[in-house]
């Protein structure tokens, strides 16, 4: 086997994007051989052995998962445990690192990816990559037609911040449910439930249904799935990695 950049050996063990295993490396905690290897080091995970914080990488091949998961209401989107609050990796039954792609706040529910490819985890959710991110937004009453104008074109938050274009379509409803499709290409900490605040309304529920060309699709609350290959292939394309 040919010799491999010792950034991407790491990341395609999950230690991160190859950003973040450049400052692991950095930082003296990988070595090749038994000595403290640097950036612009190589390696071969077939021959040679490479370890991070005195743990041995396997040179078994490495198998990239990625995982969908429908996070319910009042989860929290961490990887740790936080107290008496239950987090969204409490759910997942696999002891491998895994980072989080779109993380939700507390009150908000749907769709996040799980995965140990890091490289693909910091594509999208990068704000430079822009990938877009797909909503249904109940709020408390109809949003008018000037304030749907100044949502798509642009809101600035409290902190000055002007939001990028966003797509907004009234959902069919019956009875008083005000429900739209929001697709955005950024997002900010409570984005959509800060814009909804700033405009005059309040968010009642808001799901996330997609992310880039993955779908949540009637995947049920708190319910977690391998992707299909060709949902993997997909999202690789779109990330630029395929």
């Amino acid at each position: 086997m040919e010799q491999i950049r010792l950034q991407k050996i790491l990341s395609n063990h999950g230690y991160g994007s190859r950003r973040d295993c450049e400052l692991i490396i950095s930082s003296g905690r990988v070595k090749i051989n038994g000595k403290t290897a640097k950036l612009g080091d190589r390696g071969n995970p077939e021959a040679d052995t490479i370890s991070i914080d005195g743990k041995i990488l396997s040179v078994n091949p490495f198998h990239h998962i990625y995982i969908a998961f429908n996070k319910p209401k009042n989860v929290l989107s961490e990887i740790k445990p936080s107290g008496k609050r239950k987090t969204a990796r409490e759910f997942i039954s696999i002891e491998d690192y895994l980072h989080i792609v779109g993380r939700l706040d507390y009150r908000s529910e749907g769709l996040i990816l799980f995965t140990n490819n890091g490289e693909l985890a910091n594509r999208l959710t990068h704000p430079r990559y822009e990938h877009e991110k797909e909503y249904e937004v109940q709020l408390d009453k109809r949003l008018a037609p000037k304030h749907k104008s100044i949502w798509e074109n642009g809101v600035v938050l409290d902190n000055g911040y002007k939001t990028l274009p966003a797509e907004i379509n009234e959902l069919n409803t019956e009875c008083n449910e005000f429900r739209y499709r929001i697709v955005m290409r950024e997002g900010k900490k409570r984005q959509i439930r800060d814009c909804a605040r700033i405009l005059g309304y309040r968010v009642s529920r808001l799901i996330r249904v997609r992310i880039g060309s993955l779908e949540l699709g009637n995947l049920a609350s708190g319910e977690w799935r391998n992707l299909t290959s060709s949902e993997e292939v997909s999202l690789l394309t779109i990330a630029g990695l395929k």
